[in-house]
């Protein structure tokens, strides 16, 4: 229709109503095998702007590689604020929401606990925090794992020399591992 005159079916059809439609600023398309005419405009579809700025509980957790739980464990922990509700119930993300989880699971994987994450998180959404106060927490954090690698290397020393005292002939009560395992027990539950 053109005009408001029925000018039949056909890509000819099609061709003057969307010339007819274009030089009025609409551009629709046909649905093929109908008949209907729908608006290619996602505004003209109905859809709000707040539809289109969010996103639900499914599709930002495949979006930020987590599972629906992850989301919910964030939001129990203050990291990821609950999103308010559509009238159907679904749960309405903003867009950046998934931005803000992968940061939170690179951060746990260089790493920080969630305690520290959130203060990052804080930093990070803090317009007037310095790039120094980030950098402290950096810091701070790679004095943690300079400790905790000392620790596991003293681990790996008395390891090292529980494994050479032990001559693997003898039955398991005889095993010096065995033997030192069981001291350490004795002594931690009288001290």
């Amino acid at each position: 229709m053109v005009d408001g005159i029925v000018v039949g079916s056909g890509p000819l059809a099609t061709h003057l109503e969307n010339t007819a439609n274009e030089q009025e600023g609409r551009r629709l398309s046909r649905y093929h095998g109908t008949g209907c005419i729908l608006p290619t405009n996602p505004k003209k579809r109905g859809r709000t702007t707040m539809e289109r700025d969010t996103l639900r509980t499914g599709q930002v957790a495949a979006r930020a590689g987590v599972n629906i739980q992850t989301l919910r464990f964030y939001e129990r922990r203050g990291l990821l604020k609950v999103p308010k509700r559509r009238p159907s119930g679904y749960r309405e993300y903003p867009v950046d929401a998934v931005r803000r989880i992968r940061f939170i699971k690179h951060a746990q994987e260089l790493g920080f606990t969630l305690r520290e994450i959130e203060e990052l998180l804080r930093l990070r959404d803090d317009q007037r925090a310095s790039c120094s106060e980030v950098q402290a927490s950096a810091q701070a954090k790679i004095a943690q794992m300079e400790q905790k690698i000392r620790h596991l290397r003293a681990i790996k020393r008395a390891l090292d020399v529980l494994v050479r005292s032990c001559t693997r002939d003898g039955a398991t009560r005889e095993c010096p591992i065995l033997e030192a395992l069981d001291e350490q027990t004795s002594k931690q539950r009288w001290s």
